[in-house]
């Protein structure tokens, strides 16, 4: 009976990939942002910085996703469904990664970042050329987590009625009424996402400390 509906279960699992290889950039992206924002010399950026960290964090996932979809057609903004929650899942997982990119660059020696003001290097250049290279060496394992934790994260598709992997096992387990396998195929599917990024994580790590 499985093999019935391998062709929506396999194309869930497809769009839970691409959930989660166009959220975590956009959250990179994002995050690397409001990273700068917060260590930023000037004190506006560093206010904004914290608050957008306070406000997402202690902010549920949910709530984040449909803020954006009911919010951006009220503003006159029309994207598709799958794109909405992309844009929830960077912006709220970008608190995170703000997070680890600065946890990261406390851990990188304070004379450095001295010794390059007083060659005269600008914010922008410290940043580039010696903060975030070497902060990066500690915030290999944590992006891991956050990259494992957005492909889990996207499972909030099913609510918002994305067809991605657990939608799909849902509705096949509607038709079926066969809950634990339908749930433990999902189950099968995220943990192959999971032991993906773990191996790919635990290999960055081993090259990083080769070039250490």
């Amino acid at each position: 009976m499985l093999s019935g509906h391998a062709g929506e279960i396999l194309g869930g699992f497809t769009t839970t990939l691409l959930l989660t290889a166009c959220a975590f950039p956009l959250a990179l992206v994002l995050g690397c942002v409001v990273a700068i924002c917060r260590i930023s010399p000037v004190r506006p950026l560093r206010v904004a910085g914290r608050l957008y960290v306070d406000l997402v964090r202690n902010s549920p996932l949910l709530l984040i996703a449909v803020l954006i979809i009911f919010g951006l057609p009220d503003a006159g903004v029309l994207i598709p469904l799958f794109w909405c929650l992309v844009l929830a899942l960077g912006v709220y997982f970008a608190a995170y990664v703000c997070e680890t990119i600065r946890s990261g660059v406390r851990a990188v020696d304070r004379g450095q970042v001295e010794a390059a003001r007083a060659i005269g290097l600008p914010f922008r250049r410290v940043v580039l050329d010696v903060l975030l290279p070497q902060a990066f060496r500690a915030m290999v394992q944590p992006l891991g987590t956050i990259l494992i934790n957005v492909a889990l994260g996207s499972a909030l598709g099913a609510a918002v009625g994305v067809d991605e992997l657990t939608l799909e096992t849902r509705s096949f387990n509607l038709e079926t009424a066969e809950p634990i396998l339908a749930f433990a195929v999902a189950a099968c599917g995220y943990l192959v996402i999971n032991l993906a990024v773990s191996g790919v994580v635990r290999l960055i790590e081993r090259k990083v400390r080769v070039l250490r």
